[in-house]
């Protein structure tokens, strides 16, 4: 089986209670079990994290960069500020697919850039925990 990591960024292990009518009632372990489940139906051993500390989701891209590994990333907050995240998400040698749970377009002004998107291999978004599940198969693919 082929490795993916899905990682996630600020707020998303509090799913299910921050803002479900946003984010949906799936808390974060149900999310680990979706992407798991999704990822070996096709094939990959999937590993979930996530983390509310941008040096630590960027230590883990670095690690994905040098071992090759495919990332779904939600990059939450950081999506529309961190450059941290941006500069170690473009050293990353396997596909990025960019991942969120509703469509930042169709929210507040400020959600509607993002600065990982530019290095991604794809953005998927809107869609719920689905949008895991696209990912997944896009990855599959490619």
């Amino acid at each position: 089986m082929s490795a993916v990591w899905v990682l996630n960024g600020p707020n998303l292990g509090r799913l299910g209670s921050r803002e479900p009518d946003v984010y949906g009632s799936m808390d974060h372990a149900g999310l680990v079990t979706a992407c798991q489940e999704a990822g070996k139906e096709l094939g990959f051993e999937v590993e979930v994290r996530q983390t509310d500390d941008e040096a630590e989701l960027v230590r883990w891209l670095h690690e994905a960069a040098d071992a090759a590994i495919p990332v779904v990333l939600n990059p939450a907050a950081f999506t529309h500020y961190s450059y941290a995240v941006r500069d170690a998400c473009a050293q990353l040698r396997a596909p990025l697919i960019e991942v969120h749970i509703s469509n930042p377009a169709t929210r507040e002004a400020f959600r509607h850039t993002s600065v990982v998107a530019g290095v991604a291999t794809g953005t998927i978004a809107g869609f719920g925990i689905d949008s895991y599940r696209l990912a997944l198969r896009a990855l599959a693919r490619l």
